[in-house]
Parts: structure tokens; sequence; C-alpha cells
């Protein structure tokens, strides 16, 4: 009777972690496809589960962060969602590529069309950014998530390090490491490898016309060869039959 109690009082732990573990977790979240590293370009994917049992996601608003603005934010086409990007001037000038960039993406809106994202189901949302400050060590986008109920949650709480995550988190985007070619080194080394094959090509090409030329003088050798013994031949050929003749002449005498 005791072990029953003790498996019982088990069971309603655990079950109460799971409960209390499964709202924490579905929050709107943000993931790169690959890494996302200083200084260079990545594809993000905003990632939104619908937490409610009798209502349906239709809306999500994405605040990008004004403190590292980016000079490029592209999302990409979501069947069944309209988007709206918003723009704002910025205090400070970006140069990129030697051009100056005036003003930045603040915020993207995905808005349901004919879709939505029903209960028990997530829905993806996935924007190209670049370049990623090479100053910071992450990215914090605040998130709004409506329901077609019209009820509004709010995931703009920025989590502190070392403290306990926020009952509502703002998507957090980890920055990896500076790669050594995310300021063109691979398209250098690219063109390196690009040069030595056209080197090796023509290298190759030289060859065989070499080659070529090599088998045309010996060609042209040996026909000249044969001529030439053929030539002699006939001299000797008609040499022969004169000196037959004129023996021929002598023995009549």
């Amino acid at each position: 009777m005791k072990l029953s109690r003790i498996a019982l009082a088990g069971g309603v732990a655990a079950s109460t972690v799971l409960l209390i573990a499964g709202p924490a977790a579905a929050h709107v979240s943000v993931q790169p496809v690959g890494e996302a590293a200083k200084g260079g370009y990545a594809t993000l994917n905003f990632k939104v589960p619908n937490e409610r049992d009798q209502a349906s996601t239709v809306k999500l608003e994405v605040n990008f962060p004004a403190d590292h603005p980016l000079s490029s934010v592209t999302p990409q086409a979501v069947p069944g969602w309209d988007i709206k990007i918003d723009k704002s001037k910025l205090d400070k000038p970006l140069e990129v590529h030697g051009k100056k960039i005036t003003e930045a993406v603040s915020k993207v809106t995905w808005t349901a069309d004919d879709s939505e994202i029903a209960p028990g189901y997530f829905q993806q949302f996935p924007v190209s950014v670049g370049a990623l400050p090479e100053d910071a060590d992450q990215l914090v986008f605040k998130a709004i998530q409506t329901y077609d109920n019209k009820e509004v949650v709010r995931w703009i709480e920025e989590p502190t390090e070392g403290g306990e995550e926020p009952d509502s988190p703002a998507p957090v985007l980890k920055l990896s490491a500076a790669a050594d070619d995310h300021h063109g080194g691979g398209a250098a080394d690219d063109a390196k490898k690009a040069d030595a094959k056209e080197g090796d090509d023509h290298k190759a090409a030289d060859t065989a016309a070499s080659t070529k030329e090599t088998h045309a003088a010996a060609s042209s050798s040996s026909d000249t060869t044969a001529r030439t013994l053929g030539i002699i031949g006939i001299v000797i050929g008609v040499a022969g039959v004169a000196f037959g003749v004129l023996a021929g002449r002598r023995r009549s005498a």
C-alpha cells in the first residue's frame, strides 16, 4: 500500500514537471540554418508554436534590433501568409560594400491570409539577414503573437545571463565566431583555385599541341624519307635497264 502511494506521488510529480515544462518551452524562438557567424550572412527561422487549445495564431510581428541594424533583411514567402516590411531611418548610416545605407528594416509582420497555425501545430517563418554585427555575441528579436480570439502574447522579455528564463522570453539569436571567409576569403580561394585550374588547362593544351606538332613532324619526315627512297629506287631501276640494253648490244656486236 505504501509503495502504491509512493508511485502515485511520483507520477503526480512527474506530470507536474511536464505541465510546467511544456508551456515554458513553447514560445516563439529563432534558430539559424547552419551557423550565424559574426560579420556574415545567415538564414533565420522564426519558429511559432500555437499554445492555445481553442484558438489559432493568425499574426506574428518580429522587431529587429535597433542597436545592431541589419542592412539586408529578406523574408521568404510563406504560403497563406501576407508579409509586411517596415523600415526606419538610421541615426548613424551604415557603410556596406562602399554604399551608404540610411535606413534598415525595423519590423517584419506575417498575417494569415488563407492559413493559420492551428492548436497543436507550429509554423516557421524564414528570413535571410546580414551582415551580422561583429561586436555582439547575440541579437534579441522581440516578437508579438496574435490569436484569432484577439489574444495578444508579447514575447519581449530579454533573458539575463545566469538568471531564470522569463515568463515571456524574447527570441535570442546566438552568434558564432567570425568565419575566415565572411569578407570574401572564400571567394578569393575559389578564384585562386580557378586560376590554378586555368593554368593546368593551358599546360595541358600546350602539351597536346606540342605532341601534335611532334607527330606531324615525324609524319612529314617519314613521308620525305619514303619519297627519297622511292626516287632512288626509280633511278637505280632506270640505270639497271640502261645497263642491260648496253650489255645486249655489246654481245650482238
